[in-house]
């Protein structure tokens, strides 16, 4: 085991790095290229976004528990990949909803690649596929298992308010994804599970947003039970490159089902470079 724990460590502080070296050339790309850019123009911020999320989660379980978490975006400007991301997740040692910020743990981060709108029936479908590794130290703030996903999402333009007086511009998607699970330790449960988020989001002109997302899940490993919850988000810009984001939500149904939880209360600081 200690062969293991060194190697854990070593994928800890690879994935790590990987995590400062993002940062670092986000903020570096945006001094680097800021006076040939307009300052007035909005599409200059649209290489990338770094995101910090703190969750604090009513369900202490290693798939959903109260943590903080970062994400790192890179958006390729041209190509059939539209977008590269990494998450690492920062579980609280303590899994209660209250949690213990200041003292985390190391979860499993997730790799993924997104690819670009392709047109079906006039509307657009992105995709994606998605790499989560058992990274957790302790193991128990894991999954334990490699897991492999692949998702795809419609999106659907609806009718405009009237713009005079603010309206925002509405729509709707509707995510499906596919996870399984794949070697890993033998002791830990299997994961295969069918997702789903069902959105409707405004977007306001000045960059606000709100938005509903229903997320039911179905646990094949379970014998097929299912679950889902609520999430309600609203969002606002600080400038043009920085934002904030609060969401709260709840169980629909399906109360131990794995994937949902009881409550939960997010805020989410973005900026994008």
């Amino acid at each position: 085991m200690v062969g293991g724990d060194r190697g854990l460590r070593g994928l800890q502080r690879a994935v790590t790095s990987l995590a400062a070296l993002a940062l670092a050339g986000a903020w570096g790309a945006e001094e680097g290229t800021a006076a040939a850019a307009a300052a007035t123009d909005e599409r200059w911020f649209r290489h990338g976004l770094v995101e910090l999320k703190r969750q604090a989660t009513a369900r202490g379980t290693p798939d959903e528990t109260t943590k903080t978490n970062l994400k790192f975006d890179v958006i390729p400007p041209s190509g059939a990949i539209a977008l590269l991301r990494l998450e690492l997740p920062f579980p609280d040692s303590k899994t209660s909803f209250a949690g213990s910020a200041f003292d985390p743990d190391f979860g499993d981060a997730k790799v993924r690649v997104g690819f670009r709108a392709a047109e079906l029936a006039a509307t657009p479908v992105t995709s994606f596929v998605e790499l989560t590794l058992p990274t957790a130290d302790p193991p128990s703030q894991g999954s334990g298992k490699f897991q492999l996903s692949a998702g795809a999402k419609p999106q659907f333009a609806l009718p405009d308010g009237p713009a005079a007086i603010g309206a925002p511009r509405q729509q709707a998607s509707v995510q499906v994804q596919q996870v399984v699970s794949f070697a890993g330790d033998p002791d830990r449960a299997d994961i295969n599970q069918t997702k789903f988020e069902l959105e409707w989001r405004d977007n306001w002109p000045g960059g606000h947003h709100a938005k509903a997302t229903v997320k039911p899940v179905i646990d094949w490993v379970g014998g097929g039970r299912s679950g889902g919850v609520l999430e309600l988000e609203g969002g606002w810009p600080l400038d043009r490159r920085w934002a904030l984001a609060l969401m709260a939500g709840g169980r629909l149904w399906g109360e131990g089902v794995p994937g949902t939880y009881a409550t939960r209360v997010e805020l989410k600081l973005s900026r994008r470079w």
